[in-house]
């Protein structure tokens, strides 16, 4: 068998029976072309140790538009898709490298950012309020910080997805996997006020206002785009004088961080973002330890003491 014919039956694995997402399956799909892009023609009993090991050294040296490089994140990304189809290939008992002969490179733990209660205070306050737009940002701030949402979860979400009296509802975020939300009063408020000032009848939670006049009876093209949030949230983080970067993912980041300070477990971190692993997770840990040593200073019995 070919290996494209098999990378095909393997997609369609993943849209059948897996159930993964658009998105994940295009990505598969990049990484995985990216392997023939370089082998060529090749049948999948072709795929062997050395063949890999040129591939990799391949994608060491391919460049991007942005980059001379791809990061070594990125990289891995293509051997998690390899490794991926080479286990369905086992799986059909199709002749194939074992998966277990693919290692991934060793990377650095990635650097966590997050804002204080006061950056994240001068955060929120830059949206102007007596509008639709200003209203609209400071609830997108204020829910991003309480929930822990992904913005592709946050800009998916419709108005009956949020209940505002209970203060919680569920989304469904990376693997098709669903997991409850919950949310501040403080966010609520801001969401009511902004859906208050609202004078349209489209079912997405958060809309832009400018844009295409196309007749969508759902309204479903107003829909505020991921990366049209990052954009907001990074300008308001300049307006607000926060000098290091600044996304919705730092939101994220704050959101888990200060769980953790006030004492809450990891694994009830990893539940409320969605972690499939706790190891993920675990990349907080050592933004706690500041906390740790105070905990250790106040409560472990000194010598003498």
């Amino acid at each position: 068998m070919l290996y494209e014919d098999a990378v095909s039956k393997f997609l369609e694995y993943l849209e059948l029976e897996q159930n993964r997402s658009k998105k994940t399956i295009q990505n598969y799909s990049h990484y995985l072309t990216r392997l023939s892009d370089f082998a060529g023609d090749i049948k999948l009993a072709d795929l062997n140790v050395e063949l890999i090991r040129k591939w990799r050294l391949w994608l060491n040296r391919l460049g991007t538009n942005t980059s001379d490089e791809l990061s070594t994140t990125t990289q891995n990304y293509h051997l998690i898709a390899l490794r991926s189809f080479l286990r369905f290939c086992a799986k059909r008992e199709l002749p194939a490298l074992s998966a277990d002969k693919i290692e991934l490179a060793r990377t650095t733990r990635p650097q966590v950012t997050f804002l204080t209660p006061e950056e994240l205070g001068r955060l929120a306050a830059q949206p102007k309020t007596d509008n639709q737009n200003g209203l609209r940002d400071r609830a997108i701030i204020e829910l991003l910080f309480s929930s822990g949402l992904r913005v592709s979860e946050l800009v998916g979400l419709d108005r009956d997805h949020i209940n505002l009296k209970r203060r919680e509802f569920m989304v469904r975020g990376k693997g098709q996997k669903d997991r409850p939300i919950f949310i501040s009063p403080e966010a609520a408020s801001w969401i009511a006020k902004y859906l208050d000032m609202r004078n349209d009848n489209t079912k997405p939670l958060f809309i832009r206002y400018s844009g295409s006049k196309k007749v969508d009876l759902s309204g479903d093209y107003k829909r505020l785009t991921a990366r049209s949030v990052q954009r907001m949230v990074a300008r308001y983080a300049l307006l607000a004088g926060i000098t290091k970067h600044v996304s919705p993912h730092t939101l994220r980041h704050s959101f888990a961080t200060d769980l953790l300070m006030n004492g809450a477990d990891l694994r009830s971190v990893q539940a409320m973002l969605g972690h499939s692993n706790i190891a993920t997770t675990q990349i907080y840990t050592h933004v706690t330890d500041p906390h740790l040593k105070a905990v250790h200073e106040k409560f472990h019995r000194q010598k003498g003491s």
